[in-house]
């Protein structure tokens, strides 16, 4: 298949569905790491096409929704200084922080720009060295490489007022962390590919060792997201518990080995907080020791802020899989995208974003907002 909408086409939709229909004897659970995996099921009603049988619950797979509270706050206090030019992708600058945003901070004032990638804003520091610029660096496996290469790039060229505030995550160990859950339901995954990229296989046939949880890397349109189906599906009803690369046009054993060098050189593993979940052991990377002078929570004096979660927004279950967006009582009423509590409406990889966007917003019947029960009534919709 060369060709984009080749991965949206309703015959092959069919047979792949007829196929996993044919196969599923009881009920299996199954998560979505990735937050675009979760739009492309919603939006193509992906869930619903799939057997009763067979549920998909969204994992913390947006890296902009589980950016803890404290780190969004950081930013805001950065931005908000005299002399600082505070550079971010744009889907960051409505998430909210304990009091505001990244856009109010600009609307009083500060000097907040959208960038297209990190080093952007380092040319913004060559530039301008009177001013000191900071890039807003969140994301996984896949933004990390290019967020090194610029910290990297910064001490080559002598570039001194550049610093990045960093709150990168890691796949692997929060999905160890939601098996170790108390309540976890998760039976197999659906691996992100784009990590996979990056960073390759190795580190998932430990955990589906472990756990005894099938693991199948996956892409993002609907084809690739019903095959991942299929194969989990496969693997739960032979008892196996494998990893499987259905993505293989993007994903590699070995992943990017130029890129894993970079992020081994620049970064070093430490614990990181998830909004919503808590702090994770071994789930986030900062700049190591010869990079240090450009972290920006140190050159800024903000390591030790703090802030408390809103006690409505229920975006931490919605992460973990416990709940779906609409089993909120605030989801599409006192949170909307226009006015949101937390950052899975705000984020367009968000998990409540993608329910409002696409109207999933019925409570499923028998919830009152506060347990779950089970999947959204399927109804008859078409993939492509």
């Amino acid at each position: 298949m060369k060709y984009i909408d080749e991965f949206n086409d309703p015959a092959l939709a069919r047979r792949l569905l007829e196929d996993i229909h044919a196969t599923v004897t009881r009920p299996w659970t199954m998560m979505e790491v990735c937050g675009g995996q979760t739009h492309s099921i919603i939006r193509h009603g992906i869930d619903q096409l799939l057997p009763g049988a067979v549920e998909l619950i969204h994992g913390p797979g947006c890296p902009v929704c589980v950016t803890p509270l404290e780190m969004i706050d950081k930013a805001l206090e950065i931005a908000s200084r005299p002399g600082v030019v505070f550079c971010s992708f744009g889907d960051m600058l409505r998430v909210p922080g304990s009091e505001r945003d990244l856009f109010r901070v600009k609307g009083a004032g500060g000097d907040v720009r959208v960038v297209y990638s990190p080093l952007d804003a380092l040319d913004i520091a060559r530039r301008h060295p009177e001013k000191e610029v900071v890039f807003f660096g969140v994301g996984f496996e896949t933004t990390a490489p290019a967020n090194a290469m610029a910290v990297h790039e910064a001490r080559r060229h002598g570039i001194r007022n550049f610093s990045v505030l960093i709150s990168h995550v890691r796949v692997p160990p929060a999905i160890e962390a939601i098996m170790k859950a108390p309540h976890c339901r998760v039976q197999a995954f659906l691996a992100a590919g784009h990590v996979c990229s990056v960073m390759g296989t190795a580190e998932y046939p430990g955990l589906a060792e472990r756990h005894k949880v099938p693991v199948v890397v996956t892409g993002f349109e609907p084809l690739d997201i019903l095959e991942g189906v299929r194969r989990a599906v496969h693997q739960l009803e032979r008892g196996e518990h494998r990893v499987e690369n259905a993505y293989p046009r993007a994903v590699r054993e070995a992943g990017n080995p130029a890129a894993r060098r970079m992020l081994q050189e620049v970064f070093e593993v430490t614990d990181r907080a998830w909004r919503g979940i808590g702090v994770i052991p071994g789930s986030g990377w900062r700049l190591s020791r010869a990079f240090r002078e450009y972290d920006a929570e140190h050159r800024f004096s903000v390591t030790e802020l703090t802030a408390r979660e809103s006690e409505v927004c229920r975006s931490g279950e919605v992460l973990q899989g416990l709940i779906k967006p609409n089993e909120c009582a605030a989801f599409g009423t006192t949170c909307t995208p226009r006015n949101p509590l937390g950052a899975t409406m705000v984020s367009s990889e968000g998990a409540c974003a993608a329910y409002h966007l696409y109207r999933r917003l019925d409570r499923p019947a028998g919830t009152t907002g506060g347990t779950t029960a089970g999947s959204t009534e399927r109804e008859a919709t078409s993939v492509g």
